[in-house]
């Protein structure tokens, strides 16, 4: 019976940390809005579960800030094709996202990206021309 309590406490603590990692996107991104940033890429974090892009772009007040942007992660993006060298700091590049709901933040959670020079992108319609 001891042993039977103790698998039970064990798997229910488990299950409990396994639902509070995962944080919801609604939670912490204003999912009815939409913005877009222009600025150039200074870090590509590639990884699971989530990769992530910094940017330094101009804030609503025209001040520059670095923005912390939520992309999909590697494993999805690998599969669409990108690689951890698919944009490089420097690149500049137009975002399009959900913006935090904490406006001081300067985050996003990534819905497209573009890079003007040769207008190369992830989250566009295959149908859809950037020129």
């Amino acid at each position: 019976m001891k042993l039977i309590r103790c698998l039970f406490i064990s798997t229910s603590i488990f299950l409990v940390q396994s639902v509070f990692a995962h944080h919801s996107f609604q939670a912490t991104y204003d999912m009815d809005s939409m913005i877009e940033i222009k600025g150039n890429l200074v870090q590509m974090n590639f990884r699971n579960p989530h990769s992530s892009v910094m940017i330094m772009a101009p804030d609503e007040d025209g001040n520059i800030r670095r923005w912390g942007v939520e992309w999909g992660g590697a494993s999805l993006l690998m599969r669409q094709g990108l690689t951890r060298t698919s944009f490089r700091p420097g690149d500049e590049v137009v975002i399009t996202g959900q913006p935090s709901r904490e406006k001081t933040d300067y985050r996003m959670r990534m819905e497209s990206i573009l890079r003007p020079a040769d207008n190369f992108g992830w989250g566009f319609d295959e149908d859809q021309t950037f020129d």
